[in-house]
């Protein structure tokens, strides 16, 4: 059996739903984010480092030539020849309404390109956007919009200087939800200050207010980071790979088998990369994962029914206490 025999992947709904593959081609677009111009702060997120998304400050190249590359490099790997555009670099969404529907037009008039997938906060997803991105959806295109949470602990997004609070992200879900827009929301593993009790409480929190999606990433350190002074002053320590394949295996059986898992694991190129080691190694995660459900007889959904959200959750009362949970001190 293969990873996607245990969880109900990305790839396998889009050739179910458009009866062929359907890859994400990433697409940096030139949008900045309130938390680096100053609107919410400055530097951005402990963990980010901007040069991952645009060398040395360089302008993006347009978004035709990014989509004709990213379809060249797809299509001689996978044969792939139906395409969702992925504004991924930065807040997708931050910029005027008029702005964003000729950013979101060009990449959807490009041949092959048959939906979007938009990257942004929780607190920059405004009325207008969510009707835009519902006027595409209403047009016959496949439309995704990704919330960058991370966790629901506001302590937590506090010490990583996200600048915004689990608040914004449930208004940010409900607006959504009335428009009927899929919703994928990512969750980092192996945050500052957590524990895997963290990112299952999380998970759960998520899952009650209703997603379509979601992203696992787990924390790495990479250079030009506040994240990564931390790690070499030894006050940050990094998931092993073991704890990260069996966590994931954990929040895997905890969700729902409708729930669509766009992805399970994130990696960094070993040109920034300070640790842990192993993401830069996405096929040996990705394997260790499908072992440990094997191992288990277990496949996504196994741990999961009535009663999996506790009343806490669901109200939101108690989701910013970490007593409820054993918190490392690295």
């Amino acid at each position: 059996m293969t990873l996607a025999d245990r969880v109900n992947t990305f790839g396998q709904v889009m050739v179910a739903r458009h009866g062929e593959r359907v890859h994400k081609i990433a697409i940096d677009a030139g949008f900045s984010c309130p938390n680096r111009d100053g609107t919410k702060g400055r530097g951005g997120c402990t963990f980010c480092n901007n040069i991952s998304f645009s060398p040395n400050g360089r302008k993006p190249p347009s978004i035709a030539n990014q989509i004709t590359a990213g379809k060249r490099v797809i299509h001689k790997r996978t044969r792939a020849r139906k395409f969702i555009a992925y504004f991924q670099a930065y807040t997708n969404t931050y910029a005027d309404i008029g702005h964003l529907r000729v950013q979101y037009d060009q990449a959807l008039a490009e041949a092959d390109v048959i939906g979007l997938s938009v990257g942004t906060r929780p607190d920059c997803v405004p009325p207008a956007v969510l009707d835009l991105l519902a006027e595409y959806r209403d047009r016959g295109f496949e439309i995704w919009l990704e919330l960058g949470l991370q966790s629901i602990f506001d302590t937590t997004l506090e010490r990583v200087n996200r600048g915004h609070s689990l608040v914004e992200y449930e208004q940010a879900v409900r607006a959504a939800r009335a428009r009927h827009l899929n919703i994928c929301t990512h969750l980092i593993v192996g945050l500052p200050g957590e524990t895997e009790c963290h990112v299952i409480r999380s998970l759960d929190h998520v899952l009650a207010l209703g997603v379509q999606g979601l992203k696992l990433h787990p924390l790495h350190v990479v250079k030009g980071t506040r994240l990564a002074n931390d790690w070499r002053q030894g006050e940050y320590r990094p998931l092993s790979y073991e704890q990260y394949i069996h966590t994931v295996a954990d929040l895997i059986e905890r969700t729902p088998p409708g729930i669509i898992y766009h992805r399970i694991t994130g990696t960094a190129s070993r040109e920034i990369l300070l640790a842990p080691d192993w993401c830069a190694c996405k096929w040996k995660v990705l394997n260790g994962i499908e072992s440990v459900l094997r191992h288990r007889h277990t496949r996504q959904g196994s741990h999961c029914g009535p009663g999996l959200f506790p009343s806490t959750v669901l109200a939101g009362s108690h989701t910013d206490d970490h007593r409820q949970c054993i918190v490392s001190s690295l």
